[in-house]
Formats: C-alpha cells, structure tokens, sequence
C-alpha cells in the first residue's frame, strides 16, 4: 500500500518542486531586468555620468560547469524565456559542457 501511494505521490513531488525552481529562477530573471530597465532609464536622462567604452554583446553563450539555464539567464542578463525563444532544441535538464547558447539573433 505504501509503495503504491510513493508512486503516485513522486511525479506530483518533481512537478512541484520543477515548478517552484522555475517560479524562483523567473522572479528573479524579472527582478534583474527590472533593474537593469531602471539603469537604463537613469543612463538615458543623464544622470550616469562615467562613460564606457560599449563592447558588442556576444551572440553565443557556451556552457560551462554548474551551468544552469536560469543561471545563465542572470548572468547574461537575458529573460529565461528569451534564452528558450533562442534555443528551442534546448533543454534547461539537459544542458552539456562546451554547447552553445545563442543569446540574440
């Protein structure tokens, strides 16, 4: 009886917790566009007043150890469902060492 209810119980256990790390991994893709939007918006009024020298954004992200999509997301600060849009033949479970990303058209 109690295996038969572990087996039923288990894919609803995965699915919540797939659910949750993506509810985490988005807020917070959200959080850091929201606030990336904000600097922007102060570098177009003026207000940011050190200059940069502006390097063209890479077209391609290769994975590397520990990578994780919603980490790349982060880090390249493009939305997790941009990266997916990008690489539809990519699955965040199933990311590989040295595959590359595309990360804008």
């Amino acid at each position: 009886m109690v295996g038969r209810v572990a087996r039923l119980l288990a894919p609803i256990a995965i699915i919540a917790v797939a659910v949750a790390v993506y509810l985490i991994v988005h807020a917070t893709v959200d959080k850091n566009h929201h606030s990336m939007s904000q600097n922007h918006s102060a570098h177009a009024s003026g207000r940011h007043h050190h200059h940069k020298r502006h390097r063209p954004k890479p077209k391609f992200y290769v994975v590397k150890p520990g990578d994780t999509l919603g980490a790349i997301a982060v880090s390249t600060h493009i939305p997790l469902t941009r990266l997916e849009t990008l690489n539809p033949n990519v699955s965040a479970n199933t990311l590989h060492i040295g595959q590359r990303l595309r990360l804008r058209r």
